[in-house]
């Protein structure tokens, strides 16, 4: 991307939000209506977002990491440079996943119910992180940010991304085409990965029955990502040792879904990444971004749609 010889042009469009402003104007950019803009930064949904941008507009940024809604309803184009939220919610995301992991390896769910006295300590159902592995399927920057918290706990993480690179961190980095190879290895998992047509159901049937007994599935990613009956299935045989899901497919989970009642479930409505904190996060990666506009220096979050993400 060629540098601008000028200050970059930013529509904010509808509704603007002063934490957003402040972020553009941090990265050297200046407010300016859609038909005299160099690019846009929007904070709504697809739903809203204006028919046709100008030829003047050469980068969208668009306020979630998810981009499946934007990309189906054929709004992403090829004619200009698009960026998602991808890495700027990382670091909370990351946090409840550990969260849910440690409550299922715990069996948090099963103590806080409970009515009269349990030794937990005897209990076999109850585990640690320490000495485990973890697989994080779709070792993105949720995951990255994932590997430093899990190996606090004493776990070593083993990735898988779409090009098998080295993550930093893990002990060892399958690509995903491998991914097959993980679910009879790790102990425990943590499903990252975006939701494309490759990555459906990535956790199935066959990947479910290849699993230890023992092991807990943590979903903060997408619950089009792992086979909802399948996963019934196997919690009420036991064959796994649990799932938190802060994802579910369908979603929102319908009143009476046995995913409630499954002891050995633990589901969070999408929460993953407070509404408190949505707006100061995109602020900061926006102004980032717009640094990088203004220097012709590749935007972080490039969104490529012939791989949905």
């Amino acid at each position: 991307m060629m540098p601008n010889t000028a200050t970059p042009r930013i529509h904010l469009g509808p509704n603007p939000d002063t934490a957003l402003m402040r972020g553009i104007e941090r990265g050297g950019g200046v407010l300016a209506p859609l038909d005299d803009a160099e690019a846009v930064v929007w904070a709504q949904g697809p739903d809203t977002f204006p028919a046709q941008l100008p030829d003047s507009v050469r980068w969208v940024q668009l306020p979630s990491a998810g981009v499946e809604p934007w990309i189906s309803a054929g709004i992403v184009d090829t004619e200009r440079t698009w960026t998602s939220a991808a890495g700027a919610y990382a670091g909370n995301v990351a946090e409840h996943g550990v969260l849910l992991l440690l409550a299922g390896v715990r069996a948090l769910t099963e103590q806080v119910r409970a009515t009269s006295w349990r030794k937990a300590e005897f209990d076999p159902q109850v585990g640690t992180l320490r000495g485990a592995t973890v697989a994080i399927v779709g070792c993105g920057g949720i995951g990255r940010a994932m590997i430093p918290l899990l190996d606090a706990f004493g776990a070593r993480v083993l990735a898988v991304t779409r090009s098998g690179t080295p993550v930093p961190g893990a002990v060892e980095t399958l690509p995903s085409d491998r991914a097959s190879e993980v679910w009879s290895r790790a102990d425990h998992f943590v499903i990252a990965a975006p939701a494309t047509a490759a990555t459906a159901q990535i956790v199935d049937k066959d990947a479910l029955a290849q699993m230890k007994s023992t092991a807990w599935i943590v979903n903060v990613a997408r619950g089009s990502l792992v086979d909802t009956a399948g996963l019934v299935d196997a919690l009420r045989a036991g064959s796994i040792g649990g799932a938190a899901l802060d994802v579910t497919d369908p979603e929102p989970l319908p009143d009476g879904h046995p995913l409630w009642t499954l002891p050995n479930a633990i589901i969070t409505p999408h929460v993953a990444n407070p509404a408190t904190g949505l707006t100061r996060l995109l602020a900061d990666h926006v102004a980032s971004n717009v640094e990088r506009f203004a220097a012709g220096a590749p935007l972080m979050a490039p969104i490529d749609p012939s791989r949905g993400y």
